[in-house]
């Protein structure tokens, strides 16, 4: 049976249920499936493992809170039919990172989505956390304290479970005042579109780049025997990330392996030196750090990666003319500007240059809405900057 999560006195609604059986996710997807409105979070435990997964998934329905435990359950497929489900439309607040984690880990695709952040974007809003929207729009104060918990360990407290059933409690309530808003504003078909592209989303693979030190290496300037030493520290950092399980970063930061490459030390007393590297940390990995040293000195020096080809000057100063023009229009609505097209649709008609609203019509970031507004007026542009030879 779902456990209920203990709540304070003065707690505003009723508590959540905790989902930690695959049976009682079996329930809740079967009690689910005819519910019109999902809203859905996810915490993960990016800041505290090598691999991050997704460890607490939140619902909502307009009347219960519900936390599912993925680390305890061991199959999670239940969820699948209902993010697909086109009847049920699923609310969330800044979608991406939600929407890649769920698909990197279960494989699940959301259709109908509605994405709070997004849809302040298009009113206008400037202040797009959630926390300030629900204080805007709700009258809610939002506990934000929990932000940075650990959420692969267990058991969770109390508080923690108070804070991820907040995340998702007043999302119907706020996806409903900012829909009243879409629709007075004649922005309602936009904001559709805008969501259904954002909810086309490809989660990065987490590979290791053996050259991903170059990042590091060239803002800093190092030369290249710098370089080279501070290519071994990069792979030892690795590692020993993967040994710990914990994100490289929390191992060493990179203005420390930076210090060190730069400051090449030859002994303890040295290595202690290093400004910036605390003591304890040279003290905990002195082995490892002075013989990565040792073997950058000795290794071939690496030769610096190439630059990307340059774009064509003809293409620049069109995506230049395109972007004036969207910082135009975006100005003009009081929006950001990516609200208006997108900066790989703008790209994307700067290489194609297109003459007409149809050859337009396979360039990512168009969709029906943005041609049907913004198509006449693009090919307008692109016809008078080929006619100044662009």
């Amino acid at each position: 049976m779902a456990k209920v999560v203990t709540v304070p006195m003065n707690w505003p609604f009723p508590p959540a249920a905790y989902i930690e059986h695959d049976k009682d996710l079996k329930k809740l997807a079967k009690a689910l499936q005819n519910e019109p409105l999902l809203a859905i979070d996810t915490e993960s435990n990016s800041m505290y493992a090598y691999q991050e997964r997704v460890c607490l998934v939140q619902l909502s329905t307009r009347t219960a809170d519900y936390i599912i435990d993925p680390l305890r359950i061991a199959d999670m497929s239940p969820l699948g039919p209902l993010l697909t489900n086109p009847k049920i439309e699923k609310v969330f607040h800044a979608a991406e990172y939600d929407l890649m984690c769920l698909k990197r880990d279960y494989g699940f695709t959301v259709v109908n989505m509605f994405d709070t952040m997004i849809a302040a974007r298009i009113c206008g809003v400037k202040a797009l956390g959630l926390n300030r929207l629900l204080a805007e729009y709700c009258g809610v104060e939002a506990d934000k304290s929990h932000q940075r918990d650990d959420w692969g360990q267990r058991p969770i407290s109390e508080e923690g479970l108070l804070y991820a059933q907040m995340d998702t409690h007043y999302l119907s309530e706020l996806r409903d005042k900012l829909m009243a808003q879409l629709v007075e504003a004649g922005r309602l078909e936009e904001a559709k579109e805008t969501f259904l592209e954002a909810s086309d989303v490809t989660p990065p693979e987490h590979v290791f780049d053996p050259e991903g030190y170059w990042k590091m290496a060239i803002p800093a300037a190092l030369n290249r025997r710098q370089c080279a030493i501070l290519r071994e520290l990069y792979l030892v950092r690795e590692n020993i990330a993967q040994e710990r399980d914990c994100p490289p970063f929390k191992v060493f930061m990179d203005k420390m392996l930076l210090a060190i490459a730069e400051a090449s030390p030859r002994s303890m007393h040295e290595l202690e030196r290093v400004r910036g590297l605390p003591v304890v940390v040279a003290r905990r990995y002195s082995q490892e750090l002075l013989q990565a040293v040792d073997k950058g000195k000795r290794s071939q020096i690496p030769n610096r990666p190439r630059r990307a080809p340059d774009v064509d000057p003809l293409v620049a100063e069109r995506f230049t003319a395109l972007r004036d023009w969207r910082r135009e229009r975006a100005e003009a609505r009081g929006v950001e500007s990516d609200v208006i097209i997108s900066k790989d649709a703008l790209w994307g008609l700067a290489f194609k240059a297109p003459l007409s609203v149809a050859e337009m019509r396979d360039i990512s970031g168009l969709g029906p809405w943005r041609l049907a507004t913004y198509g006449d007026e693009l090919v307008l542009l692109i016809q008078r900057l080929r006619t100044e030879g662009l």
